[in-house]
């Protein structure tokens, strides 16, 4: 903000300056139960201006005309690529000046100040978030290399939290694909007995396509996946990580706690674990924040402000199909063409579509398996599967080996005697 055109008092004029960014830190340190010198050190203010406005409120006004800065039109862009991540003034400037605003340094750093204050509040303080019963549910995947059969395997475990009551669900799974994002929310949601208002995702690809003007853009599956399930998506700020602590804390208890020092039969031992381990040890410890056992404040409040699931159908609707393999050794699905072995072409073979991901059997055996593809008309390979077809026709149901060719082929085809 500018100077009013009067004769102001200094602690006057240092109250009209402060910014409407930094009155609403102030406001919200205040609420965390800052004092006003402690406020007043952090935004740069004197310890009388935060009283000033503590005690007139944040709708506090002047009157009198203030002089606009050249970069106010252009605010708000600023902020957009302040939130995607661009941190440095010069690049600032430069950008301004491709637009066509020649402005100096310091103007953009002037500019950029109140949004380097609430970063660095966002930073230095810790603003615990606290959800209503029913509210939220936070979402992340974390890994672990676990002993499976007597083999070191990875492992990527899908942790749910739910805001109010912190109880947990955790899931493993071999993959993080987008099927595995929905399974384990639906295993959540069927754990829980009932379905939040919102789910709260970082920025996976499997689930967010990119962020556009501050707002996310969710895959049309997950997206078509939490409408059919009647909750609202929600998903991190870029470089906000702080946003989903629950639930990050969780994958740490999870992978130290459930997942620590032990070896499993297989993986079905390896369900049968986590499942007693929230019900034995998760559910009822004292969690540490709260101070109360998360089943308790479940049962109490939370349990009931969830939607219940009740007979809801799941979201993973099967689809069953029978297509045969063209001369190009591809498969035609909803448009698109899907690659399988060379071998296979002319064979009749079954296609199993789930979510995101598409299997191809043939005779009970699956020959291929591949990512649907959001698009139309549009061609999905596998690199062994050209590999094969450039090689030549195999016998049915075999893999086509280039090295385990007889020479007298690469004889023929030279014209020649091999030397």
């Amino acid at each position: 903000m500018g100077k009013k055109r009067v004769k102001l008092g200094f602690r006057q004029l240092e109250v009209e300056m402060v910014g409407s960014e930094a009155v609403g830190q102030l406001f919200a340190l205040r609420r965390l139960g800052w004092g006003t010198k402690r406020i007043g050190d952090e935004l740069g203010i004197s310890r009388n201006t935060v009283r000033a406005w503590l005690r007139k409120g944040p709708e506090r006004k002047y009157e009198g005309p203030l002089r606009k800065g050249v970069l106010e039109p252009h605010l708000g862009w600023m902020r957009e690529r302040w939130q995607a991540g661009v941190r440095n003034g010069d690049v600032f400037r430069q950008e301004l000046l491709a637009k066509g605003i020649q402005v100096s340094l310091r103007t953009v750093e002037r500019a950029l100040a109140p949004l380097h204050r609430e970063w660095k509040v966002t930073e230095k303080a810790t603003m615990r978030f606290e959800t209503p019963p029913g509210k939220q549910l936070q979402l992340d995947f974390g890994e672990k290399w676990l002993e499976i059969g007597g083999v070191q395997q990875k492992r990527y475990v899908f942790v749910a939290t739910l805001g109010y009551s912190r109880r947990t669900y955790a899931q493993a799974f071999g993959s993080i694909r987008q099927r595995d994002w929905i399974v384990g929310l639906e295993g959540a949601f069927r754990h829980f007995e009932g379905v939040p208002e919102e789910v709260l995702v970082d920025n996976a690809k499997s689930l967010v396509l990119r962020q556009s003007g501050g707002k996310a853009v969710f895959h049309p599956e997950f997206a078509a996946f939490c409408d059919h399930w009647g909750t609202r998506p929600r998903a991190c700020q870029p470089y906000r990580a702080r946003t989903k602590g629950k639930v990050e804390n969780g994958v740490g208890y999870v992978k130290k706690n459930a997942l620590g020092g032990l070896v499993f039969e297989d993986d079905a031992h390896l369900d049968r674990h986590l499942l007693g381990w929230m019900r034995e040890i998760a559910d009822p410890r004292i969690h540490g924040t709260t101070h109360e056992r998360p089943i308790d404040r479940f049962l109490l409040a939370e349990a009931k402000a969830l939607r219940p699931v009740g007979a809801h159908p799941g979201y993973l609707r099967t689809r069953h199909l029978t297509r045969r393999v063209a001369t190009d050794a591809r498969v035609d699905v909803d448009t698109n063409r899907y690659s399988v072995p060379a071998q296979f072409v002319g064979e009749p073979v079954d296609v199993t579509v789930e979510a995101d991901l598409l299997q191809i059997q043939w005779q009970d055996r699956i020959i291929a398996e591949h990512s649907v593809h959001p698009g139309r008309h549009q061609v999905v390979e596998d690199p062994g599967h050209v590999a094969s077809f450039v090689g030549g026709q195999a016998k049915l149901g075999k893999p086509c080996n280039e090295i385990q060719r007889d020479l007298s082929i690469y004889e023929q085809a030279a014209g020649g005697e091999s030397w």
